[in-house]
């Protein structure tokens, strides 16, 4: 038997946010959690994510605490969250993260799989509330946002970026002066090699980029490929005119540095995802993967719409992000790379000529400072995709 939206239920007093998945996803939350802070203010809400990923949601001003589970097992990390939710919102429609919603909360509002899907029944059964996976080239954000409107609470679609208090150690290693210096960042490693752009072209833009007059801010994780990499980078100009802060920040520090940038560059990758977060320019690049689901999700609200991205363009621009694709007929092939797996090569991505980003980059610069940090950005033709879709969040389904 179905009901309709949920007028006579009490606000929750403790929410959980389930997402147990990679970074890019987890940190994708960020809209869903924001709608969840404007509808209920006063609720403790947590997100419940996988140990290794929780950093992208530290300093999350919407967030009142993180809870990390292990990725496999770990059953006994969940003993003392026994229905300590009074309601979960399950984002994904995989077994676990449902078993786990029952488990923390008494009441939950789900993603299940389409029907006729592993699971559909019982899963559907579990959720008070619940929308169906969708089938098709739905953007993330708007998979989970479907959740806030389950809930009969009004979608929020600009998320609120992570931020820690780690500014003066940012300002100590750039040096005193640099906020009077017009700069750049420069993100090149993604998590896997699929999804990366050749170490040639990086050099080529960072050349570039000092050339235009900017200093280079290169980021990156800890990993020894990423920070020699960016080392490289660094010791191809003078000094004081690049400098490679990777392995040396936490996520939410790079919100405070993105802030004050002119431009961001970077793959398909969680950073990629934040900058256009913060607001400041992103030019993202892309190569097998989707991005009608995976590009980043402009700073500013829009439209409900499936996604503001085509599966194929040249140079898409929507907000503050700019999306350029790799080379080839085949873009984007959906799979992980030209041999199918994570550390697999893209040839798409190997042949993208530095000259082409970097006429994009130059295209952005160009602009009046501040013009793409404005929602009046977005291109009307891109306005116009969003408002589509329009009738796309209306599809949820209850049960009492």
């Amino acid at each position: 038997m179905f009901e309709s939206p949920e007028r006579n239920t009490p606000h929750p007093q403790r929410i959980a946010v389930v997402c147990l998945r990679r970074l890019g996803d987890v940190l994708l939350t960020a809209p869903l959690i924001r709608s969840l802070r404007q509808a209920y203010p006063d609720a403790t809400i947590d997100a419940l994510v996988f140990a290794g990923t929780e950093g992208v949601l530290a300093g999350n001003p919407d967030l009142d605490g993180i809870v990390s589970l292990p990725v496999r097992g770990g059953w006994r990390a969940l003993l003392p969250l026994r229905r300590r939710y009074d309601l979960a919102l399950c984002t994904q429609a995989s077994d676990r993260p449902h078993l786990i919603s029952l488990w923390v909360a008494r009441r939950r509002v789900s993603v299940v799989p389409a029907r006729g899907g592993p699971g559909y029944h019982w899963k559907r059964w579990l959720s008070r509330r619940w929308t169906e996976l969708p089938q098709g080239d739905t953007h993330t954000v708007v998979q989970y946002l479907r959740l806030a409107e389950a809930l009969g609470i009004a979608p929020v679609y600009a998320g609120s970026p992570p931020r820690t208090a780690n500014d003066a150690a940012i300002a100590a290693r750039l040096g005193d002066d640099w906020r009077a210096h017009a700069f750049a960042i420069v993100h090149p490693p993604p998590k896997f090699r699929y999804k990366a752009w050749t170490s040639e072209g990086w050099r080529q833009l960072v050349a570039w980029l000092c050339e235009r007059g900017l200093r280079v801010v290169v980021t990156g994780g800890g990993g020894a490929d990423e920070i020699e990499l960016a080392r490289a980078l660094a010791a191809t100009r003078p000094a004081g005119q690049v400098f490679s802060l990777a392995g040396s920040l936490q996520f939410g520090d790079l919100t405070w540095l993105m802030e004050s940038a002119r431009v961001f560059v970077g793959p398909d990758t969680s950073v990629t995802h934040l900058a256009a977060m913060t607001g400041v320019p992103t030019v993202a690049l892309f190569g097998p993967s989707s991005p009608r689901i995976w590009a980043p999700w402009p700073a500013y609200d829009a439209p409900a719409a499936a996604t503001p991205w085509q599966q194929v363009a040249p140079l898409q621009h929507c907000g503050n992000v700019w999306l350029l694709q790799g080379l080839g007929d085949c873009v984007p092939c959906l799979l992980e790379g030209c041999e199918r797996h994570i550390n697999s090569a893209s040839a798409c991505l190997d042949l993208l000529p530095a000259q082409r980003v970097i006429d994009t980059v130059a295209r952005v610069l160009d602009q009046p400072p501040g013009r793409s940090r404005s929602a009046a950005a977005a291109s009307t033709a891109s306005v116009e995709m969003l408002r589509q879709a329009s009738s796309l969040m209306s599809s949820v389904n209850t049960r009492r």
